[in-house]
């Protein structure tokens, strides 16, 4: 039997980057998935693609910042697979401006994206997860978790919030045995790294080169860009595992850029 076979895991921001590699290893593992983005286009893709492979998923358009949009779309998983086991909260986006410069605008949207997101899917998902009594949230923070990094203010103080969330579910999910967790990942090179590269270089005045190698690689071991694969298999790790010995707790997946 496959470790997740006939579990739910719904996903957010699947249709692309590191979202779409954690759904797809969801259901190679006999995950029922639910592939959650704003971009409904790019979710029935992504659908297609786990279906062509002989999985079982479904499109959810979600701006993950609704409240109303979340709601309406958990209840959908729901009713399609009759519960929901796992919520890995993904969705974000990335804003490179120094503190002094940057919009108010951006803060919020930044933060309702990361933030407000993760708790209104998480509410939403622990009504069927306290009804069952198990369940398993899983977070995608980053290095930004624990480090800091110029011209990233909205975006580190988001991932730093991710810790206490995380942590607080932990101790209130206890008695309904959910768990939750966060995944700190280094630089993956995704659309949304690729983005920030020529902004960096512009911003700090260096080539894209220099972005990657003295900025995003700089600490890491091997100068070598986690992928989203590495991403995918620490969320599998946490989501899969038999007790809750390591609820409230995160892992850096960074190539030893970030240790504890």
């Amino acid at each position: 039997m496959a470790r997740f076979d006939k579990k739910v895991a719904i996903v957010t921001g699947a249709a692309s980057g590191i979202g779409k590699e954690i759904a797809r290893s969801f259901a190679a593992e006999g995950a029922h998935v639910a592939i959650a983005d704003l971009n409904r286009s790019a979710a029935e893709k992504a659908v297609a693609e786990l279906e062509s492979a002989r999985s079982s998923a479904v499109a959810i358009e979600m701006d993950v910042a609704d409240e109303a949009q979340v709601q309406r779309g958990v209840d959908q998983v729901a009713k399609k697979f009759g519960h929901i086991d796992i919520l890995v909260s993904n969705a974000g986006i990335q804003i490179v401006k120094p503190v002094h410069e940057l919009p108010f605008a951006d803060w919020k949207r930044l933060l309702a994206i990361h933030l407000d997101g993760a708790f209104l899917t998480t509410r939403a998902c622990l009504k069927y997860m306290y009804t069952q009594k198990s369940g398993s949230i899983v977070y995608i923070g980053s290095v930004h978790s624990k480090e800091a990094s110029r011209l990233k203010a909205p975006y580190v103080t988001a991932k730093h919030g991710l810790l206490g969330l995380a942590r607080v579910v932990a101790k209130e999910g206890a008695e309904y045995n959910v768990r939750a967790n966060v995944v700190c990942p280094g630089y993956v090179r995704t659309p949304l790294v690729e983005k920030q590269i020529p902004e960096q270089a512009r911003t700090l005045g260096i080539t894209e080169e220099q972005v990657i190698k003295d900025v995003m690689l700089k600490d890491t071991v091997d100068s070598v860009f986690t992928t989203t694969g590495d991403v995918a298999q620490a969320v599998l790790y946490f989501a899969g595992f038999p007790t809750s010995a390591l609820t409230g707790q995160s892992l850096v997946v960074s190539h030893g850029w970030c240790m504890e």
